[in-house]
């Protein structure tokens, strides 16, 4: 079970009291400012313990070519929004252009000797072979000029779906060869985690269940799609795929953190960010001791969830008081009668 802390929760206000009736009066010596305060007990912070993860974005895709040519024009920049079918990159076609009218030439030729040797045929002039041979070179011609048109087409590389262009590789007048990436596009919509588990870590999970997750100080919540198994032969550690159900629209390739369940968290204090009080570089915690503010400076750790561990400064049954507001060292306090068990 872990070490758990008494939380203080601010209740009341700074209670300043007021000489009533003659202008001159004053407030008496002895009566300093008060802080009413409530005890809270808190449990164990969730069970767990964080793994790390990736955060992308469930269409990537990296788009090359498949000839060597020379990039005629970059029609986008990095961080870009583009809409599915626009023109991202054009690589020279001036060869393949003069390849397909040769072809187109050369087919309306075989094609005007295809319709002769029909005439002939029609008039038993011609015999069978012969028109058997002039269809065939038809659909020669035919494929290479379909070919030719196929070879255009990727010249011009469109966005196969609306996303973001996440990193550009080639600049115009570069030459590229066949299969050389020139250009990264991540999709909008739906975001999952990526993580490489242990056998351990993976023990007990199973697609469908629903994990929590932090990245870049936001929680969230996400559900296993996809679990393999150790295949990695050196690590023997698996893949673990996420779907991000909330919150949307984090940023693609964050680092993040998933809290998978079950497994054993270290034996250490922790405490409530919403107690921290931060002052330049230095970050601390405000405790209750004989009836006084005392503010603490703290080493923390890594958290879960809305807790921190702390590496120092604090000792077990220690009364940290949460929300402290404007409390000031030193500051007398009230504790209350109304503490939680």
């Amino acid at each position: 079970m872990k070490p758990v802390l008494s939380v203080l929760s601010l209740t009341g206000a700074i209670l300043g009291t007021l000489a009533c009736g003659h202008k001159d009066a004053r407030p008496e010596a002895h009566e300093l400012p008060k802080v009413a305060v409530s005890v809270v007990a808190l449990g164990a912070p969730e069970s767990g313990a964080w793994v790390a993860a990736t955060l992308q974005s469930t269409r990537t895709a990296m788009l090359s070519t498949r000839m060597a040519a020379q990039v005629k024009r970059v029609l986008v920049q990095e961080g870009q929004r583009v809409a599915a079918g626009t023109l991202l990159i054009s690589l020279g076609d001036e060869d393949l252009q003069g390849q397909l009218k040769a072809a187109e030439t050369g087919l309306a030729t075989v094609e005007a000797h295809h319709r002769r040797i029909q005439a002939l045929q029609a008039q038993k002039a011609s015999t069978l072979a012969e028109l058997e041979q002039v269809q065939a070179q038809v659909a020669q011609a035919q494929a290479g000029v379909t070919a030719l048109k196929a070879n255009i087409a990727y010249t011009q590389l469109r966005a196969p779906f609306s996303g973001v262009v996440q990193s550009r590789k080639v600049n115009e007048g570069d030459f590229v060869g066949p299969g050389m990436p020139l250009l990264e596009l991540v999709g909008d919509g739906e975001q999952e985690l990526v993580a490489t588990l242990s056998e351990d870590e993976a023990k007990g999970l199973k697609a469908g269940a629903k994990l929590k997750f932090e990245s870049e100080g936001v929680e969230g919540e996400a559900q296993i799609t996809g679990l393999a198994p150790g295949g990695d032969q050196y690590s023997h550690k698996g893949t673990l795929r996420a779907k991000v159900l909330k919150p949307k629209g984090l940023r693609q390739g964050s680092f993040a953190r998933i809290l998978v369940p079950g497994l054993p968290v270290a034996q250490e204090l922790s405490v409530p960010r919403s107690a921290l009080v931060q002052r330049g570089e230095l970050t601390g915690v405000f405790i209750a001791k004989e009836g006084h503010a005392e503010l603490r400076w703290l080493s923390l750790g890594e958290g879960t969830g809305s807790y921190l561990s702390v590496r120092s400064g604090l000792k077990q049954g220690e009364q940290v008081i949460d929300r402290p507001g404007a409390l000031q060292d030193g500051q007398p306090i009230d504790l209350g009668v109304n503490r939680a068990k």
